[in-house]
C-alpha cells in the first residue's frame, strides 16, 4: 500500500544515505534531535528514513540524486514531551517531577539534584516533624535560594490536624512555593490557605499567584474538589481569623485550588491502584469541563504519576496528554533516597509482582491501605494480622492469652504494654487528645498500639536496622519490577549507580525515541521493533 501513496516533494540525498534496513532505521530512529524526512524507494514502494540533505522543488533537482518525499518530522527533544507551560510556569527544563516520598525517602540530596538538572523535586515531609521540615528546608534554601524550582510535601493528616496546619503556616512563612497535596479526599483550611495567600492582580488585571499546589489525585471527585475555587465557608473563617486577606479571598473565588494535578495510578505508597488509561482522560476531560464552567483563564495541567518505570510507559503518559510525568519507586531506589543500603538492594531485586497491599499506618483504622514491597520482607504479612486483630477484638485485653503472647512475640517484637507506654509519651507530646481518646476506648488503644509498628517499619528501612530486617516496610508499585528489567545489563543496573538525575534523563530520552518510533510507524514506516526499546547510558547534563 506504501507504493501507492502520493509524495509531498522530493528529497535530494546528502552524505549520508537513507535508511530501509532494520539496524540503519533503529540508528536513525533513535536521533531524535535530527529532523527526519519519510522517503520512498522508487524501485519497490519501501518506506525509509533520511536525515540531512534537502527537501526541493521536483522541477530544481538538477540532476541530484533524489527520492519521493513522503513527510517530515521535525526535531524531538525530552524537553518537549510535556506542556511547554509547565516549563515555563515552574522555570524547568524538562517535564519531570520526583516525587515526595514519606519520611524524608524523597531527601533534600534528591530534591536538590534533581533541581540543578533542570527538573522539579519535592522533599518527602510526611511523617516528619516540623523542626524536622524546617531543618530540610534550612538546607534547601540555602542550596537552592531562588536560582532553581524545588517543592515540599502537605500530606492530609485527618488525625493530627494540628500538625497538617503548623507545616502550611511553615511553608507560608519560609516561602515555600511549592506544595504536593497528598492523601487528601476533601480541602481542609490548611490547604486552602496555602493556595490562595499571595494571590494578586498585575498591571494587565491578571491574576497572579504565589504558591503552586501540585494535587495529587486518583478519584475524579477529588479532582473535581481541587478544581473548584475554594469554598466560600473556608475562605470566610480562614478571612475571619486572620489567615486571608478579603483581597486573597475575593481572588480566590475567581480561580482553583490547584493549577497542577499528578493522576495517581498504581504507585507505591497509597494508591488506588487505577490503571492510568482508564483514569487519565477522565481527569482530562474533568479538566476541560471546569474550566469552562468556571472561566478560568489560568490554564490547569494534568500531570502523570504511578506505573511510569519505562521509556514506553513515560512515553504513553505523554501521549495520553499529560503535561509533565512525576516517579516514585524509581527514586526511592536511587542513591540519593534516604532508604537504607540493603532496603535499595531490595528494591533492585523485585520483580513486576512483588509488592502487594498492606494496611496504612496513617489510615488505618478506616481500612486504608498501601502498597508495599512483598520480596524480603515480612511487613505485609505481619501488618495484615494486626489488622485482622483489630477488626476481630474490642481490644488488646479482649485477645486470648495466647493470640496476644503469639503477636508480641512473632510481630510486634516487644510486649503491648510496652509498645503502649512508648506511645503514650509520644502523643503526650505530639496529639494529646488522643491519649485521651484512648484511655477512655480499648479498641482506639489497640489501633495506636498497632500503629506504632506500621509507622515505625517503614523508618526501620530508613535506618537500617539489623534486627528488624524482616519488618521494613518499603513502598513500592510494579514500576519498579519493569525498571529493574528495562535495565538489566546496563550501567544502572548496580543499586549503587542508580542516580536519579540518570534515571530521569534516560527515561526521558527514551521516551523521545519511543515517541518518534511510533510517529515514523504512523507513517507507514516498517519500524522494527528493536527501535521501541532504549537501552540506558550515561548522559551528559547538556
Amino acid at each position: 500500500m506504501a507504493a501507492d501513496l502520493s509524495s509531498i516533494g522530493v528529497w535530494a540525498s546528502g552524505p549520508r544515505p537513507p535508511a530501509f534496513d532494520p539496524q540503519p532505521l533503529v540508528d536513525l530512529i533513535h536521533e531524535v534531535r535530527q529532523p527526519v524526512h519519510v522517503v520512498r524507494d522508487p524501485r519497490g514502494g519501501r518506506l525509509g528514513v533520511a536525515v540531512a540533505g534537502q527537501v526541493i522543488a521536483a522541477s530544481a533537482t538538477n540532476g541530484h540524486p533524489t527520492l519521493p518525499l513522503m513527510g517530515s518530522l521535525p526535531a524531538l527533544y525530552p524537553e518537549w514531551l510535556g506542556d511547554r507551560s509547565f516549563n515555563e510556569v515552574h522555570q524547568v527544563r524538562f517535564p519531570y517531577v520526583a516525587g515526595a516520598m514519606a519520611n524524608g525517602i524523597a531527601t533534600t540530596e534528591l530534591v536538590i539534584a534533581m533541581a540543578q538538572a533542570g527538573m522539579l523535586g519535592f522533599f518527602g515531609a510526611a511523617g516528619l516533624t516540623r523542626d524536622r521540615v524546617s531543618a530540610a528546608l534550612d538546607e534547601l534554601q540555602a542550596t537552592l535560594g531562588d536560582r532553581y524550582s524545588w517543592g515540599s510535601n502537605l500530606i492530609h493528616s485527618p488525625n493530627e490536624p494540628d500538625l497538617e496546619a503548623s507545616i502550611a503556616d511553615l511553608y507560608i512563612e519560609r516561602g515555600v512555593h511549592r506544595v504536593s497535596a497528598s492523601a487528601y479526599m476533601g480541602l481542609t483550611p490548611a490547604i486552602v490557605r496555602y493556595a490562595c495567600t499571595g494571590l494578586s492582580v498585575d498591571t494587565a488585571g491578571n491574576i497572579q499567584r504565589r504558591n503552586h499546589v501540585f494535587a495529587k489525585i486518583s478519584r475524579p471527585e477529588v479532582a473535581r474538589r481541587f478544581m473548584a475555587p475554594a469554598p466560600k465557608d473556608i475562605l470566610d473563617q480562614l478571612v475571619g481569623q486572620g489567615l486571608l486577606t478579603a483581597d486573597e479571598a475575593n481572588l480566590a473565588a475567581r480561580v482553583p485550588v490547584a493549577e497542577d494535578y499528578t493522576v495517581e495510578a498504581d504507585s507505591g505508597g497509597h494508591t488506588d491502584n487505577q490503571t492510568l488509561t482508564a483514569v487519565f482522560p477522565v481527569v482530562l476531560d474533568l479538566r476541560d469541563a471546569m474550566m469552562r464552567k468556571h472561566q478560568y483563564t489560568r490554564p490547569i495541567r494534568i500531570g502523570a504519576g504511578g506505573g511510569l518505570g519505562t521509556p514506553s510507559a513515560v512515553a504513553a503518559a505523554f501521549s495520553l496528554g499529560a503535561a509533565y510525568v512525576l516517579t516514585g519507586s524509581v527514586n526511592q531506589g536511587a542513591v540519593e533516597s534516604g532508604l537504607c543500603d540493603e532496603g535499595r538492594k531490595l528494591l533492585a531485586q523485585a520483580g513486576m509482582g512483588d509488592v502487594m497491599m498492606a494496611p496504612a499506618a496513617d489510615m488505618f483504622e478506616i481500612g486504608v491501605k498501601v502498597q508495599v514491597l512483598k520480596r524480603g520482607t515480612m511487613f505485609a504479612v505481619r501488618a495484615q494480622q494486626l489488622y485482622d486483630h483489630y477488626i476481630a477484638y474490642d481490644g488488646i485485653e479482649f485477645m486470648p492469652e495466647d493470640v496476644r503472647t503469639k503477636l508480641e512475640r512473632n510481630v510486634l517484637g516487644a510486649t503491648c504494654d510496652e509498645i503502649w507506654a512508648g506511645t503514650r509519651e509520644f502523643f503526650l507530646e505530639r496529639e494529646p487528645q488522643e491519649v485521651e481518646r484512648a484511655e477512655g476506648d480499648p479498641k482506639h488503644r489497640m489501633a495506636l498500639v498497632f500503629r506504632w509498628y506500621l509507622g515505625l517499619s517503614s523508618r526501620w528501612a530508613i535506618a537500617g536496622d539489623p534486627a528488624r530486617r524482616m519488618d521494613y516496610q518499603i513502598w513500592c508499585g510494579p514500576a519498579m519490577g519493569a525498571f529493574n528489567d528495562w535495565v538489566k545489563g546496563s550501567f544502572l543496573e548496580a543499586p549503587e549507580s542508580r542516580q536519579a538525575v540518570q534515571i530521569a534523563r534516560n527515561l526521558l530520552e527514551g521516551a523521545a525515541v519511543v515517541t518518534r518510533a511510533q510517529q515514523l510507524r504512523s507513517y507507514g514506516v516498517p519500524v522494527p521493533p528493536e527501535a521501541f526499546h532504549y537501552p540506558p547510558r550515561p548522559l551528559s547534563e547538556n
